[in-house]
């Protein structure tokens, strides 16, 4: 692997890593409607000031997020809103994850062995 290359993966890593949170997580949902303050992000999540801070740093930092200073109040917005898309793609990867349990969990109780242990 080139460094170029592994350099790539590892940028693509530190995006993920910082929105693998489910506060996080909360907060993309909540940018993609419109920009929020601290104080109204506090207020979805749960959190305390200091907590919601911290996440939008790490994703700030990450090139997720952006800000934007308005008089007292700093808003933040998603800057690159395409990564709602892959929130939608691991949805359908734990989707698609569960229906394929199901369906082995009515496979193997068809199967004569499952049926002999009831």
């Amino acid at each position: 692997m080139t460094e170029l290359v592994l350099q790539r993966y590892e940028a693509l890593a530190g995006i993920l890593k910082s929105i693998a949170h489910p506060s996080r997580l909360v907060i993309l949902e909540a940018l993609s409607n419109k920009s929020h303050c601290v104080s109204e992000l506090q207020e979805i999540i749960g959190a305390d000031t200091s907590t919601v801070s911290k996440h939008l740093l790490v994703m700030k930092n990450a090139g997720v997020i952006s800000s934007d200073k308005r008089g007292n109040k700093v808003y933040y917005m998603l800057k690159t809103p395409c990564i709602l898309k892959f929130m939608g793609c691991v949805e359908s990867v734990i989707e698609q994850d569960s229906q394929n349990k199901l369906e082995s969990l009515f496979n193997k109780s068809d199967s004569p062995v499952a049926l002999k242990e009831h």
